[in-house]
Protein backbone atom coordinates (compact mmCIF):
# COMPACT_ATOMS: atom_id res chain seq x y z
CA UNK A 1 0.00 0.00 0.00
CA UNK A 2 1.23 3.43 -0.96
CA UNK A 3 1.43 6.54 1.14
CA UNK A 4 -1.12 8.02 -0.16
CA UNK A 5 -3.34 5.35 0.77
CA UNK A 6 -2.10 4.87 4.23
CA UNK A 7 -2.92 8.44 4.73
CA UNK A 8 -6.46 8.15 3.58
CA UNK A 9 -7.00 5.35 5.34
CA UNK A 10 -5.63 7.33 8.89
CA UNK A 11 -7.53 10.75 7.38
CA UNK A 12 -11.09 8.45 7.21
CA UNK A 13 -10.77 6.92 10.25
CA UNK A 14 -13.19 8.55 13.06
CA UNK A 15 -10.18 7.47 15.02
CA UNK A 16 -8.12 10.64 13.57
CA UNK A 17 -10.49 12.64 12.06
CA UNK A 18 -9.09 15.87 12.04
CA UNK A 19 -5.57 15.39 12.29
CA UNK A 20 -3.20 17.96 11.00
CA UNK A 21 -1.48 17.66 7.64
CA UNK A 22 1.63 18.08 9.58
CA UNK A 23 1.07 15.14 11.96
CA UNK A 24 -0.54 13.05 9.22
CA UNK A 25 2.54 13.03 8.01
CA UNK A 26 4.49 12.76 10.93
CA UNK A 27 2.34 9.06 12.39
CA UNK A 28 2.09 7.81 8.66
CA UNK A 29 6.34 7.70 8.56
CA UNK A 30 5.69 4.83 11.57
CA UNK A 31 2.95 2.84 9.66
CA UNK A 32 2.91 0.01 8.23
CA UNK A 33 0.48 -2.50 6.16
CA UNK A 34 -0.30 -5.83 7.68
CA UNK A 35 -2.65 -8.70 5.79
CA UNK A 36 -4.65 -11.47 7.45
CA UNK A 37 -6.85 -14.32 6.92
CA UNK A 38 -10.29 -15.18 7.91
CA UNK A 39 -9.79 -17.31 10.95
CA UNK A 40 -5.75 -15.08 12.03
CA UNK A 41 -5.75 -13.19 15.06
CA UNK A 42 -4.31 -9.40 14.76
CA UNK A 43 -3.66 -10.42 18.45
CA UNK A 44 -4.65 -12.39 21.17
CA UNK A 45 -5.43 -12.25 24.62
CA UNK A 46 -2.59 -12.70 26.88
CA UNK A 47 -0.11 -11.05 24.38
CA UNK A 48 1.87 -7.66 25.04
CA UNK A 49 -0.01 -4.70 23.04
CA UNK A 50 2.24 -2.24 21.69
CA UNK A 51 0.59 -0.98 19.08
CA UNK A 52 -2.36 0.27 17.14
CA UNK A 53 -4.58 -0.94 14.50
CA UNK A 54 -6.88 0.36 12.22
CA UNK A 55 -8.82 -1.73 9.86
CA UNK A 56 -8.21 -0.84 5.99
CA UNK A 57 -10.51 -3.33 5.03
CA UNK A 58 -12.24 -6.28 6.78
CA UNK A 59 -14.20 -7.39 9.54
CA UNK A 60 -13.00 -7.97 12.98
CA UNK A 61 -14.34 -9.69 16.18
CA UNK A 62 -12.58 -8.19 19.46
CA UNK A 63 -13.47 -11.21 22.07
CA UNK A 64 -12.60 -11.96 25.45
CA UNK A 65 -12.17 -15.36 26.57
CA UNK A 66 -14.50 -15.56 29.91
CA UNK A 67 -14.46 -18.03 33.07
CA UNK A 68 -17.45 -16.55 35.50
CA UNK A 69 -18.55 -18.98 37.78
CA UNK A 70 -20.67 -21.85 35.72
CA UNK A 71 -20.31 -19.20 32.47
CA UNK A 72 -17.14 -20.10 30.25
CA UNK A 73 -16.26 -19.18 26.15
CA UNK A 74 -15.50 -16.10 24.66
CA UNK A 75 -17.41 -13.27 24.04
CA UNK A 76 -17.88 -10.59 21.36
CA UNK A 77 -17.17 -7.70 22.54
CA UNK A 78 -17.62 -5.80 19.64
CA UNK A 79 -17.32 -6.33 16.01
CA UNK A 80 -15.16 -3.74 13.81
CA UNK A 81 -15.14 -3.00 10.37
CA UNK A 82 -13.30 -0.66 7.73
CA UNK A 83 -12.25 2.18 9.83
CA UNK A 84 -12.54 1.11 12.89
CA UNK A 85 -9.64 1.25 15.85
CA UNK A 86 -8.12 -1.35 18.06
CA UNK A 87 -5.29 -0.88 20.70
CA UNK A 88 -4.37 1.71 22.83
CA UNK A 89 -3.39 1.13 26.53
CA UNK A 90 0.59 1.26 25.26
CA UNK A 91 0.08 4.47 23.37
CA UNK A 92 -0.88 6.30 26.83
CA UNK A 93 0.48 4.01 29.28
CA UNK A 94 4.51 4.47 27.83
CA UNK A 95 4.84 0.53 28.61
CA UNK A 96 3.50 -2.78 26.66
CA UNK A 97 -0.09 -3.86 27.91
CA UNK A 98 -1.07 -7.47 28.67
CA UNK A 99 -3.97 -7.69 26.05
CA UNK A 100 -7.51 -8.07 27.80
CA UNK A 101 -8.98 -9.22 24.57
CA UNK A 102 -8.37 -11.13 20.95
CA UNK A 103 -9.16 -9.59 17.60
CA UNK A 104 -10.26 -12.55 15.43
CA UNK A 105 -10.66 -12.01 12.12
CA UNK A 106 -13.92 -13.37 10.26
CA UNK A 107 -12.67 -12.23 6.47
CA UNK A 108 -9.44 -11.30 4.53
CA UNK A 109 -8.31 -8.48 7.02
CA UNK A 110 -6.23 -5.49 6.14
CA UNK A 111 -4.78 -3.03 8.90
CA UNK A 112 -2.51 -0.01 9.50
CA UNK A 113 -0.38 -0.56 12.63
CA UNK A 114 0.81 2.58 14.54
CA UNK A 115 3.88 1.81 16.44
CA UNK A 116 2.58 2.91 19.71
CA UNK A 117 6.24 3.57 21.23
CA UNK A 118 6.57 6.13 17.89
CA UNK A 119 3.32 7.82 18.63
CA UNK A 120 3.83 8.09 22.28
CA UNK A 121 7.01 10.57 21.79
CA UNK A 122 5.60 12.34 19.25
CA UNK A 123 2.84 13.20 21.98
CA UNK A 124 5.66 13.53 24.56
CA UNK A 125 7.38 16.22 21.89
CA UNK A 126 4.40 18.24 20.81
CA UNK A 127 1.97 19.41 23.24
CA UNK A 128 -1.01 19.75 21.31
CA UNK A 129 -0.61 17.03 19.32
CA UNK A 130 -0.33 14.75 22.44
CA UNK A 131 -3.63 16.19 23.58
CA UNK A 132 -5.38 15.55 20.38
CA UNK A 133 -4.08 11.95 20.76
CA UNK A 134 -4.99 11.79 24.33
CA UNK A 135 -8.80 12.58 23.64
CA UNK A 136 -8.99 10.65 20.57
CA UNK A 137 -7.77 7.22 22.77
CA UNK A 138 -9.79 8.32 25.88
CA UNK A 139 -12.77 7.92 23.17
CA UNK A 140 -11.91 4.62 22.06
CA UNK A 141 -11.45 3.68 25.52
CA UNK A 142 -14.53 4.53 26.36
CA UNK A 143 -16.15 2.67 22.89
CA UNK A 144 -14.61 -0.33 24.55
CA UNK A 145 -15.50 0.00 27.93
CA UNK A 146 -19.47 0.66 26.53
CA UNK A 147 -18.80 -2.23 24.32
CA UNK A 148 -17.55 -4.98 27.33
CA UNK A 149 -20.49 -3.73 29.34
CA UNK A 150 -22.71 -4.47 26.52
CA UNK A 151 -21.43 -7.80 25.76
CA UNK A 152 -21.67 -8.84 29.88
CA UNK A 153 -24.72 -8.02 29.60
CA UNK A 154 -25.63 -10.84 27.72
CA UNK A 155 -24.08 -13.30 29.73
Amino acid sequence: MQTPDIHNTLTSSSFLENISPTHLETISAFCSIEKYKTGDYIFRQGDLGEDLFIIVEGYVFLERAMDVGRHKGSVVIDALGKGRTLGCWSSLLAEPHVLMSSADCQKDTTVVRLKGKALRKCMEEDTPFGFFMLERLSFLLRERIQAAYGAMDKI
